[in-house]
């Protein structure tokens, strides 16, 4: 089974680092990394145009910044920036936040009535240790209270969305007038986390599977932090491909597999179809996705642009 820290924490959907953005954090004491020759900014190109293209972490913090000239160059370049979802658009922020409503609040009973005995303790503990009331989550169907707090874990050690490269670069394009794409409808960034003929049952898993990996959150960050400014897409790989399949049913496992492929492989696809869409109209667009939508090992967004005969270069 797939990580689901790393799962969320490289892949995180733009809606989820935006619904708990208000969460304090205490920041984690992090070794200084030196930056790398190359990173995870790649240069697609046709005969006549070119898109530049950044894998984003959703959740970061400041030590990232300055980010390598490079990197800033390709962004003022640019004509226009695109991103999975533009969440500094009111109307697209409200909607967003209208369907997780919809899609993962219970309508009636309460998250006890769904989840196992020793899941619910688990995350009672959970909430006692971050001194939060576990009636926050009450209401919420599991997938929605996997990825809250998944997401609330990485805000905890000290990443924060305000300094996530979607929002610096949508803050900078916002500044400076160059108009902003959503690669993904709002409907769409929601699905690929609620979405499933079983959500409840899928949900569960995906919860049960979140708890389970929390202590590992701080040295996973420490992986991230270095695979990102190192370049190191192997070191990125690896933490979302390591397998665990250990205590999981065979349905849990088909759960987990489908939740992968919604959450990367579906939309790795259609990041691939906007991007070549620029290159026909010869629009000089940044493009900015989740680093594992680019780095994780199957069915990726750069070897799908290369089996499509566009030239990619890493910068």
């Amino acid at each position: 089974m797939k990580k689901i820290r790393a799962l969320l924490g490289t892949c995180l959907t733009c809606c989820m680092a935006w619904l708990v953005a208000c969460s304090e954090s205490s920041v984690l004491p992090e070794p200084s990394v030196d930056w790398g020759d190359k990173h995870f900014l790649w240069k697609v190109s046709d005969e006549n145009s070119s898109v530049w293209l950044l894998g984003s972490i959703h959740v970061a913090d400041a030590s990232f910044y300055p980010l390598p000239t490079v990197i800033d160059s390709a962004f003022n370049a640019a004509s226009e920036l695109a991103v999975e979802i533009n969440m500094s658009d009111a109307y697209t922020s409200s909607e967003v936040q209208w369907l997780i409503n919809r899609r993962g609040m219970l309508l009636e009973g309460t998250l006890w009535d769904l989840l196992p005995t020793t899941l619910w303790y688990s995350l009672d503990s959970l909430c006692s240790a971050w001194n939060l009331p576990v009636s926050t989550f009450e209401s919420m169907r599991p997938w929605l209270v996997a990825s809250s707090i998944s997401t609330y874990a990485y805000m905890q050690a000290g990443l924060k969305s305000e300094y996530g490269f979607d929002n610096v670069f949508m803050r900078k394009a916002s500044e400076g007038g160059k108009p902003i794409i959503s690669l993904e409808t709002a409907e769409e960034q929601v699905e690929a986390l609620a979405g499933s003929s079983e959500s409840d049952s899928a949900g569960i898993c995906l919860l049960k599977s979140a708890i389970r990996e929390l202590p590992k959150v701080k040295p996973s960050i420490r992986d991230l932090v270095k695979a990102w400014k190192t370049g190191d897409d192997e070191l990125l790989n690896s933490m979302l491909s390591e397998e665990n399949t250990q205590d999981y049913t065979p349905s849990e496992v088909l759960y987990m597999e489908e939740f992968k492929q919604r959450l990367l492989v579906n939309r790795n696809a259609k990041m691939a179809d906007s991007v070549a869409s620029f290159l026909r109209d010869d629009r000089n667009v940044f493009v900015v996705v989740g680093a594992a939508h680019l780095a994780f090992e199957e069915h990726n967004v750069i070897e799908n642009l290369r089996n499509r005969g566009y030239v990619v270069e890493r910068y």
